[in-house]
């Protein structure tokens, strides 16, 4: 009998975050509800933030966190080419240009020198801000770009859509991806392959609570509710000096971007089960690093960061597609043949045709490097040990074939 296909990626759902789901669907609020300020208040007290904004994706709290910067057409925003298209299309959508930076070959990770050698390039551009981006769930290190984003006047902001759950060593403590200790704002994404899922649903997390009442207005149109708010006051106010109950002011435009308390139910729900999730990624990452370990140097795992126990939302490889005699098309092919789903993450964002049309041809050598030997292995709580074993004999097999 064939055994079900292992995709790289996948949602664990559970029957407490079914009943979580089916406690608002019985209730009365359907969205702008409880649930919302509820998840909110999970991911703050997760993080370590003071605040966190929840909305409609990752790609919304990136677009979010760019309008928030207030940018204009003069600026440029630095983004690491590896990573998902959304991280850039932020920037654009707000009406800066972007400066691609390249990334380390290995890890594919943003770095200061990167960093610097980004900011080189701007032109006549003023580079207002950086978006490092947590790749695969390993964190970038935060303290060396922020010596380089400080000394430029460039405010630093983080991509952790892979990165829930990640903690990195800091003054003799754990700090958690999210809070904020050398960035403005960091943003997460609860896609069903991430660590924990609202099904559709992102957040952005901020030590600046006058900064997340402006998320939470740009995430509902610009509106405001707030009486303190108010410009109009002859019309937002009764003669008695109460707010009239009906009373709200757009004081700029914004997308619809809020989340419902459906989805909030179940990103609560799941968010409890966090450190649970994270411990198993982590511990069928280590099966991985064993049972691959024979096929070094063909294929091996991206290399560890120091200091960093990650929340793993991909377990990736480096494979020697050359020296393997095999292109990525034929590896992936012959491992779905075995059940076996893989993925590529990601396409270097400056090689898309919209950028390649606006910016030229670049030469980042690290993101092509990294890209030209990635390859995503499944990676999701409820696979077993040997689901490890599994994928791990089929890609053995395929090396002992060109051997």
């Amino acid at each position: 009998m064939s055994r079900p296909m292992l995709r790289y990626g996948r949602q664990s759902i559970e029957q407490d975050d079914i009943d979580a789901v089916v406690a608002v669907l019985r209730g009365d609020f359907l969205t702008t509800g409880p649930a919302v300020e509820a998840f909110e208040k999970a991911i703050a007290e997760k993080t370590g933030a003071r605040d966190a904004v929840v909305c409609s994706s990752g790609t919304a709290a990136l677009h979010m966190m760019a309008m928030a910067l207030d940018l204009s057409p003069q600026d440029a925003v630095v983004v690491p080419s590896m990573t998902f298209m959304g991280t850039a299309s932020a920037v654009r959508l707000a009406g800066a240009e972007v400066v691609f930076a390249d990334v380390n070959p290995e890890t594919g990770l943003m770095e200061a020198g990167h960093l610097e050698d980004a900011v080189a390039r701007a032109g006549s551009h003023r580079v207002k801000a950086a978006i490092p981006v947590h790749l695969n769930g390993w964190a970038c290190d935060m303290n060396a770009l922020a010596a380089v984003a400080d000394k430029r006047g460039i405010v630093l902001l983080e991509d952790a859509a892979h990165a829930i759950g990640t903690t990195v060593a800091q003054d003799g403590r754990r700090i958690a991806v999210g809070a904020c200790v050398r960035s403005k704002m960091a943003i997460f994404s609860f896609h069903p392959v991430k660590t924990v899922t609202s099904a559709e649903g992102g957040a952005v997390t901020t030590n600046d609570h006058a900064l997340a009442a402006r998320l939470r207005r740009l995430r509902s149109h610009g509106i405001t509710h707030n009486p303190g708010d108010f410009v109009d006051r002859a019309a937002a106010f009764a003669p008695g000096g109460e707010p009239n109950p009906w009373y709200h002011e757009m004081h700029e435009p914004a997308p619809n971007y809020r989340l419902s308390d459906v989805h909030c139910a179940l990103g609560l729900s799941q968010l409890k089960k966090l450190d649970r999730f994270v411990a198993r990624r982590q511990a069928l990452a280590a099966r991985y690093d064993k049972a691959l370990s024979p096929l070094a140097p063909l294929v091996r795992p991206v290399p560890r960061i120091a200091g960093c126990e990650p929340g793993l939302h991909l377990y990736a490889v480096l494979i020697d597609f050359a020296a393997l005699g095999l292109d990525r098309a034929t590896v992936m092919q012959r491992l779905r043949d075995q059940g076996v789903g893989t993925q590529v993450h990601y396409i270097p964002v400056h090689r898309q045709p919209y950028y390649r049309r606006r910016y030229g041809e670049l030469s980042l050598p690290g993101a092509d490097t990294y890209y030209a030997r990635e390859l995503s292995l499944p990676l999701f709580p409820a696979m077993q040990d040997d689901d490890v074993d599994r994928v791990a004999a089929a890609l053995s097999a395929i090396v002992d074939c060109v051997g």
